[in-house]
């Protein structure tokens, strides 16, 4: 796979590359750790997040994170997402999937192993639209075993839930129970983005694309019960966005799900609608009081803040260098 350019920004590596039907974006970045930008009690992280400085990342032998695109574009509608406009959602192939991995590992010939290489399905595309993406999950190991040995493997799948998808119960079934449970005995990741319990706000967010929230519960009983880490609900926590605590618990079930939160990532199609989390990267204080309700009700809260250096990088969730965009920190192109 060619690499048509190389962005590097502090915490790693924008990639274009072309595919076998035009142009994807991957990414390839280290990661802070956990002690650096999550708060999340029920892994003993309990101090308040009022910021994260930029830092230097891990050693990628320490953890790896590789980014992937599984779709030319996107035809999903989220307002808060620059990925709708690089053009329609056009599955990428197996072989798209497997070289991004490759040529993102190919960047740091160097590093021969890991104590964790994840595998996020979430640049561009819906990946619940792309049977490719369960296909090549299942071979990672071999993917990766002449570049990285036997080293963790961990995938995660993060969907918004595409109403129109008639296969979308099969496939987040699929990879919960084989994918994640099976094959990777616990070690995988499955996100189900929500960002509202109010269905009125998640339909003008998600542009009328997503499943409700009742929907999205029924499928969440079918799921069984998590080996390893649970299933995240995943809220990025704009101004007056709703999150009922109560509600939440009525639909899913605290020992099968845990809630992620984050702020609305500043991406243009944020700026263009006025969308944002004010204050929910200098302060805790947006975070606080959601927080809160959701552990009274049960629930495991892992609450998640980038530094400025990895969101004006546009590597956080939303951005595509395709649709327009360039990082706002320093950079520079090869």
């Amino acid at each position: 796979m060619k690499i048509l350019e190389n962005i590097k920004v502090p915490t790693g590596n924008i990639l274009i590359v072309g595919g076998d039907k035009g142009k994807l974006e991957c990414l390839s970045l280290g990661d802070y750790g956990k002690e650096a930008n999550v708060k999340a009690n029920f892994l003993g992280l309990n101090r308040e997040l009022n910021g994260v400085p930029n830092g230097d990342v891990m050693p990628l032998e320490n953890k790896w994170v590789v980014t992937l695109s599984t779709q030319y574009g996107c035809s999903s509608k989220c307002k808060f997402c620059d990925c709708p406009k690089v053009g329609a959602g056009v599955n990428a192939t197996y072989d798209d999937l497997k070289n991004q991995i490759l040529t993102a590992l190919s960047l740091h010939p160097e590093v021969t192993h890991t104590k964790r290489l994840n595998i996020h399905y979430a640049r561009m595309g819906e990946p619940s639209w792309n049977p490719n993406v369960i296909d090549v999950s299942y071979d990672l190991h071999d993917i990766i075993s002449d570049r990285l040995g036997d080293s963790l493997v961990h995938p995660v799948f993060t969907t918004m839930l595409p109403k129109a998808n008639k296969r979308l119960e099969s496939v987040v079934v699929e990879w919960a129970d084989c994918v994640k449970n099976k094959t990777y005995n616990g070690d995988a990741g499955l996100q189900l983005s929500i960002n509202s319990t109010n269905d009125e706000q998640r339909n003008d967010m998600f542009g009328g694309s997503s499943s409700s929230l009742f929907e999205i519960s029924k499928i969440g009983d079918k799921l069984s019960m998590p080996k390893g880490r649970k299933y995240c609900l995943n809220f990025a926590l704009a101004d007056n966005y709703e999150v009922d605590a109560k509600k939440l618990k009525a639909l899913f079930d605290p020992e099968k799900f845990m809630v992620k939160i984050t702020p609305l990532h500043m991406t243009h199609a944020c700026v263009d609608n006025n969308i944002k989390t004010t204050d929910g990267y200098e302060y805790f204080t947006p975070y606080q009081h959601v927080e809160a309700e959701l552990i009274d009700a049960g629930f495991d809260v892992l609450v998640f803040v980038p530094s400025k250096d990895e969101d004006e990088g546009r590597i956080t969730c939303g951005n595509a260098i395709l649709s327009g965009t360039m990082p706002e920190c320093k950079y520079t192109i090869s």
